[in-house]
């Protein structure tokens, strides 16, 4: 009897610790899988404030750019006004990381080419002190962009992948994270990258 006794004690000190293994295991898997998680939000959120910190620089170029350009391309009051408003608008803003944000951002950007472009049939402006460094500005802004956006976007990848893969699906569940989205380049900024300081000293 005490040998069936010890048999059974020994069956049930097995499954204990065999639970016990597998519980520890999940503990783990739990915590390093969870780090791993708060670690890539807070990489997504350090990359978007490096994002909108290079917007604001760009908000805060865009009415010296437009009161320079104004002065010779009286005829194209219409554009500078849009460009000023889509600025004021994007400023107030309380859409930080959204996909209307994003897009707002894209058409700005694209509203700016339009004027760069113009501005090449005004030989006065484009000889203008002012406005060659300001462009020159606005070009290593957009150089600036470009590489937050890339920091950015992959960290957001790497963020969707958590929560949308399986295990790490379920911790994410467990965890409020916020929504972020891709900030993606407008069609035409991704075929042909525009070069400010190429486009005026042509």
């Amino acid at each position: 009897m005490e040998t069936q006794t010890f048999g059974l004690l020994g069956q049930y000190t097995n499954t204990f610790f065999g639970i016990g293994g597998i519980g520890i295991i999940v503990a783990i898997y739990f915590i390093v899988t969870y780090n791993s998680i708060i670690n890539t939000k807070n990489t997504t959120e350090e990359a978007f404030s490096a994002i909108d910190t290079v917007l604001q620089n760009r908000y805060n170029l865009i009415p010296n750019l437009v009161e320079v350009v104004k002065q010779y391309m009286s005829h194209e009051a219409s554009l500078l006004n849009n460009v000023s408003e889509m600025r004021s608008k994007l400023i107030s803003s309380t859409n930080k990381g959204s996909k209307e944000r994003f897009s707002e951002e894209n058409e700005l950007q694209a509203s700016m080419k339009s004027i760069f472009a113009i501005a090449e049939n005004y030989p006065d402006l484009k000889a203008s002190s002012n406005f060659l460094e300001l462009q020159t500005q606005w070009s290593e802004i957009e150089d600036r962009l470009q590489w937050a956006r890339r920091a950015y976007n992959s960290a957001v990848k790497q963020l969707n992948n958590s929560k949308e893969m399986f295990p790490s699906s379920i911790v994410a569940k467990m965890i409020k994270i916020s929504e972020y989205n891709m900030f993606e380049a407008d069609a035409v900024a991704k075929v042909e990258k525009m070069d400010a300081k190429a486009m005026f000293t042509a």
